[in-house]
């Protein structure tokens, strides 16, 4: 069975930082994309980030370049997402989610139609 759980989140203030963590169980982890992505209510789910399990390349969204980075930890099948320098407008529930990674995965901002697998979601709320 297939689970990503997430963690991390939580409230902080303008200008701080969080590390979310999506730890993932049930399928070959360098086989797979990551992606992260957040919701606000009465909003899309918007694609934040993404990470090949095969080949570690990366993907950000404009708003987020320069403030938040992907990692991934293929021994303990878990990704991280470093927010820093985080803004009121980060406010949203972050989920992550998997896909069998293809090439060219990371060449575009990853859509929600696109994942298979999600986690729960954990929120993250950045006060001013």
């Amino acid at each position: 069975e297939v689970q990503l759980v997430e963690s991390g989140g939580g409230l902080v203030q303008a200008g701080g930082s969080l590390r979310l963590s999506c730890t993932a169980s049930g399928f070959t982890f360098d086989d797979y994309a990551i992606g992260w992505f957040r919701q606000v209510p009465g909003m899309e789910r918007e694609g934040v980030s993404c990470i090949s399990g095969s080949d570690g390349s990366t993907y950000y969204t404009d708003s987020v370049k320069g403030r938040f980075t992907i990692s991934s930890d293929n021994a303990n099948n878990t990704v991280h997402l470093q927010m820093n320098s985080l803004k009121p407008e980060d406010t949203a529930v972050y989920y992550c989610a998997a896909v069998l990674s293809v090439p060219g995965i990371t060449l575009r901002r990853p859509s929600p139609y696109e994942y298979d697998y999600w986690g729960q979601g954990t929120q993250v709320t950045v006060s001013s």
